[in-house]
């Protein structure tokens, strides 16, 4: 399904984060641009609501900004993905990228009847045409 009116630099701030590593931007854009409308745009219209590249360094942990919660106690969401997903391949790291944005969009939450998080997200991602591949990279 295509972007929401076809306008694609709508996901800039989402793809910002991998400037540096552009087969991680090209399939977090993939991912993005797959999404149907209504995601998109929960995402889109969700300023609390981000994308961040993992910074995590050996001894010293990891960081990531985050909006805090409104005093109506709406909360954040942020999807992290690690550089290591520009390396593997293609169907693994997309697969990966949509179960993140899943959870993203179900506030890490089940999907129907379907109450497991992470079965959840897999088989939201599923639907979005991003199947677990048979075998990991």
């Amino acid at each position: 399904m295509p972007a929401i009116d076809g306008d694609f630099p709508l996901f800039t701030p989402y793809l910002e984060p991998f400037a540096e590593i552009q087969p991680l931007r090209e399939r977090v854009r993939r991912v993005l641009e797959a999404l149907p409308a209504a995601v998109q745009r929960d995402f889109l219209e969700d300023h609390r609501f981000c994308v961040a590249l993992e910074n995590y360094q050996p001894g010293k942990g990891w960081s990531v900004w985050i909006h805090p919660p409104d005093p109506s106690g709406e909360v954040s969401r942020c999807v992290v993905l690690k550089r290591k997903l520009a390396d593997c391949g293609e169907a693994f790291a997309t697969y990966v990228i949509a179960h993140e944005f899943a959870h993203a969009y179900l506030r890490n939450g089940g999907w129907g009847a379907i109450t497991d998080r992470e079965e959840a997200a897999d088989h939201l991602a599923a639907e979005w045409g991003f199947p677990r591949p048979a075998a990991a990279p």
